[in-house]
C-alpha cells in the first residue's frame, strides 16, 4: 500500500506489536475508561473517548476496499476498546469487512474486562462467527491491591470472567501483565496473583512488559505514594517468581518488548525450565546475560 490510506486518523495511533502490519481501523477515539494510572496512551486532548459514527466506518471499510480489497490480510479495530460498542453495531463493521476487504483473514482488538459486562457469550461467539478472532486483554496485574492503587477499574474475578467468556467463546486471547507494577512493596503478591490468573485461564499468549513513565511518575504516584520503583535485579527477581509459579498447558510466551531489558520468548509449560534458567542466570550474572536497554536493542 503506497498510497495515503482513506482513513481519519487521530495521532496518536497505538497498537499492539503483533499488529504491525495490519490495517488499523478506528471505530472509536481513545479509552471509555482511561483512568488508568500508569497508561499514558489517550490522555491527550484530542483522544478524548467517542464512538465513531457507523456511517464514517462503514464508509472508511467501503473506500479502503475499493482501494486495496484484495491486499488487507489482517484488521486491527482501534482505538483503546472497540468491544465497548454494542454488538449489534460491532456485526455491522464486520460484515462490512467481509463485503469490502475479502482477503481479511484476521480481525482483532483491545479489550477491556469491562466492556464484556453488559455482553454474553453467545454475543462473543456472534462476534467469533462473524470474524473477530483475537483480543489483547491488558490484565496488568491479578492482584486486587495493586490493581485498586492503579486505578485499573478491574479486580482478579473481573478479569478471569471476562477471559472465560472469551475463551468459551473460542476468541483468541492475548494477556498482558505490568512487570513492577506492583513496586518492590507488592512485587510478591503482584507475581503470585498475576500467575494464578494465568493459570485459572490459560491464555492462548501472555506477554509481559515492563512498567514505565515516559512524562514523568506524578499521576501514577498520586494514587500510589507508597509506590518504589523496582530495579533491575528486583525486576528478575519478580519475573522469576511469576514463571515459577506458572502451570500453563499451551501457551505463547512473550516478554521481548521495548521495555524488556531481559528478551524471553516459548511455550509453556514445554519451555518452562529454560525461561526459568535464563532468568536466574541474568540474576546470577547480569553482565554476561546480554541484558540491554530498548534504545541499545534499537527498539
Amino acid at each position: 500500500m503506497t498510497e495515503s490510506i482513506p482513513i481519519r486518523y487521530v495521532e496518536p495511533v497505538f497498537r499492539p506489536p503483533s499488529e504491525a502490519q495490519s490495517l488499523i481501523l478506528p471505530v472509536t477515539d481513545g479509552c471509555s475508561w482511561n483512568q488508568c494510572t500508569f497508561c499514558e496512551m489517550y490522555t491527550a486532548p484530542q483522544k478524548a473517548f467517542r464512538a465513531r459514527s457507523e456511517d464514517e466506518v462503514i464508509d472508511s471499510i467501503r473506500r479502503v476496499g475499493a482501494r486495496y480489497g484484495d491486499q488487507v490480510r489482517r484488521v486491527f479495530l482501534a482505538d483503546g476498546d472497540a468491544l465497548v460498542l454494542p454488538t449489534r453495531r460491532l456485526l455491522v463493521i464486520l460484515e462490512a469487512i467481509r463485503t469490502h476487504l475479502p482477503a481479511v483473514r484476521r480481525i482483532s482488538s483491545y479489550c477491556l474486562p469491562r466492556n464484556l459486562r453488559k455482553k454474553s457469550v453467545a454475543d462473543m461467539q456472534a462476534l467469533a462467527a462473524a470474524g473477530l478472532r483475537m483480543v489483547y486483554v491488558g490484565a496488568e496485574s491479578g492482584d486486587d491491591t495493586v490493581l485498586a492503587r492503579v486505578h485499573k477499574g478491574e479486580t482478579f474475578d473481573t478479569t478471569r470472567a471476562a477471559l472465560d467468556m472469551l475463551g468459551e467463546a473460542d476468541i483468541t486471547r492475548s494477556v498482558m501483565i505490568l512487570n513492577g507494577l506492583g513496586g518492590s512493596v507488592f512485587s510478591a503478591q503482584h507475581a503470585e496473583a498475576s500467575a494464578r490468573l494465568a493459570n485459572l485461564t490459560q491464555p492462548e499468549y501472555l506477554a509481559t512488559l515492563v512498567v514505565s513513565f515516559p512524562t514523568g511518575e506524578q499521576r501514577f504516584r498520586a494514587g500510589f505514594p507508597e509506590w518504589a520503583p523496582l530495579a533491575l535485579h528486583g525486576l528478575l527477581h519478580e519475573m522469576e517468581s511469576f514463571l515459577s509459579q506458572l502451570d500453563l498447558k499451551r501457551t505463547v510466551f512473550r516478554s521481548d518488548h521495548a521495555s524488556n531489558w531481559l528478551v524471553l520468548k516459548g511455550t509453556l509449560g514445554a519451555d518452562k525450565a529454560r525461561l526459568l534458567a535464563q532468568v536466574r542466570d541474568a540474576l546470577a550474572a547480569p553482565e554476561q546475560a546480554g541484558l540491554r536497554p530498548a534504545w541499545a536493542r534499537g527498539l
